[in-house]
């Protein structure tokens, strides 16, 4: 970690990938603010959030963590992975969450970040929009998604077996996990979208490593300090019950199909 006290600002929000940069922080025990962006609202396509971020998307950094030697700084990271991988690169020196530069596992971890970026993270993504969001049920959008976010958990259940298999553990440790012997942000990464893999309709426990993989990352303090950024996480509270279900689907519901249409309207 860098000398100089941690100055970081955190745009986010309750959502898979927003969870994906407060467990990472939290994880490595950096300090940080917090700024609560409302997407319901769509604060996030407000003029100053663009400025952070063109894309119009959370989460987002600003690390204003002046440099080694004493220089002001005022960097902005978007997109999820960059994050994770820049306090990677810049807060974790003991490598904690990932591996040295240029080893074998530095960059399996790179491969199964963006297999998540590129696949299961598009694919729950699209899977919980049309079980849960699209105005009409369309049984072709909500099988096609969700047998394609099987298919790729069945990839990671896959990996474990594998690293469970073929990866000596020390006594104590609690893996198998995607890489190596440790904990990773290819686990934080993955662990956020499968972590809501009920929102997305789909059940876990006919995969039984992943099951006991997110049971354990589950388990940290860390990861429920993280997960509760900026505000409590009740989705798997609200699941619990139908009435609690259909509320909680109902008000994401709204503010996406109103940002969809707004999208729709300006882009003709």
């Amino acid at each position: 970690m860098s000398s100089q006290k941690p100055d970081i600002t955190l745009y986010t929000s309750g959502t898979p990938n927003g969870q994906k940069a407060s467990i990472t922080l939290e994880e490595l025990g950096v300090p940080y603010k917090v700024e609560n962006i409302q997407i319901s609202k769509n604060v996030q396509k407000e003029e100053w959030f663009l400025r952070i971020n063109p894309n119009g998307r959370i989460p987002a950094i600003v690390d204003r963590t002046p440099s080694a030697d004493g220089q002001k700084r005022n960097k902005r990271i978007f997109e999820s992975g960059a994050l994770m991988l820049y306090l990677c690169e810049r807060y974790d020196k003991d490598h904690k969450l990932c591996y040295e530069y240029d080893t074998d596992e530095y960059w399996e971890v790179m491969e199964w970040l963006i297999w998540m970026q590129s696949g299961l993270g598009p694919m729950q993504g699209q899977a919980n929009h049309f079980y849960r969001y699209a105005p009409e049920k369309i049984e072709y959008g909500i099988n096609r998604y969700q047998t394609e976010t099987k298919r790729l958990y069945q990839v990671l259940e896959d990996r474990l077996q594998e690293q469970k298999t073929n990866v000596k553990r020390s006594s104590g440790d609690s893996g198998p996990w995607i890489v190596g012997d440790k904990m990773t942000i290819a686990d934080l990464a993955n662990f956020a979208w499968i972590n809501w893999a009920e929102w997305a309709g789909i059940d876990v426990a006919p995969f039984k490593l992943v099951k006991d993989w997110l049971d354990r990352i589950n388990s940290r303090p860390a990861i429920q300090r993280g997960l509760d950024v900026p505000e409590p996480f009740e989705m798997k509270k609200k699941m619990q019950t139908k009435e609690g279900e259909e509320e909680y689907a109902k008000m994401h519901s709204n503010w996406v199909m109103k940002g969809q249409k707004e999208d729709a309207e300006k882009h003709q």
